[in-house]
């Protein structure tokens, strides 16, 4: 199978102000120097980690939505990233995952993150998403989500192969908090026998909260491939499925894994 190419933004992000996130971010994605199958943004893109929903929030199909669509259209590549939907009286912390034809899915957050009084402004998710690209197996998940190792389990599936190849954080996550970040994105690559990507925003945000980046790409021995530190930058990489496919069948670990179910 061909590698797949992700590139990953690590920005600051303004504050509360959407227009300025989707003009500013165009202008990053338009940076890219190289062909890439997906473009990982951060959770809350377009606004900064917010409670603020009733104010931000946009219906499906509204003007993030639309310039995600473009974004993908004009760069043939999957352009995924979560902002905050409203679905009737309920916001959602939503990921979308859009594709260059225009079809899209989505994921909301599943782990509300209760330090921050989430769960009283949104709703959380009640299933996975498990994407294809060019033969690989993505699963998004959202920032908190990394907490829970049950949620993110890879499986045995029937036909021989496992659920997911590429584990995806999106996050805002706060610079106290990073040595945390990254053990448990270490940890989630080494349990699942997959490439963990976790990308995360730099700068400080309304709040007075501050953020220290520390995007990683690791691999499926939770290897550090890729460490963006606290750049405002862009970076551009290839995975090899090849090199993970040897990996799980030399030391097949999934194999002896405990089959389980989670009650919702």
């Amino acid at each position: 199978m061909s590698p797949l190419t992700v590139t990953l933004i690590q920005t600051p992000l303004y504050w509360q102000q959407i227009d300025a996130n989707l003009a500013m971010l165009e202008e990053k994605i338009w940076q890219i120097d190289r062909a890439t199958n997906l473009i990982i943004l951060p959770e809350m893109f377009s606004t900064g980690f917010t409670q603020e929903a009733a104010g931000l929030a946009e219906p499906m199909n509204s003007k993030t939505f639309r310039w995600m669509k473009q974004q993908a259209a004009q760069t043939k590549a999957v352009v995924t990233g979560s902002y905050i939907v409203r679905e009737g009286q309920s916001f959602y912390n939503r990921l979308l995952w859009m594709r260059p034809d225009g079809s899209f899915s989505y994921y909301d957050k599943r782990h509300l993150f209760r330090m921050a009084q989430e769960e009283k402004t949104f709703t959380a998710g009640e299933s996975q998403l498990i994407e294809e690209i060019g033969g690989w197996k993505v699963c998004p998940l959202i920032c908190y989500d990394l907490r829970f190792p049950v949620w993110s389990r890879n499986r045995w599936l029937p036909n021989g192969t496992l659920a997911y190849d590429l584990l995806l954080y999106v996050a805002n996550w706060p610079a106290p908090r990073k040595q945390a970040w990254k053990l448990l994105l270490a940890g989630r690559a080494t349990e699942n026998s997959c490439y963990t990507i976790g990308v995360n925003r730099v700068g400080e945000d309304g709040n007075g909260v501050t953020y220290s980046g520390d995007s990683l790409v690791t691999d499926y021995r939770g290897t550090v491939l890729a460490d963006l530190d606290d750049q405002d930058c862009i970076h551009t990489m290839e995975l090899s499925y090849d090199d993970l496919a040897a990996y799980r069948q030399k030391f097949p670990v999934h194999l002896d894994a405990d089959d389980f179910s989670i009650n919702l």
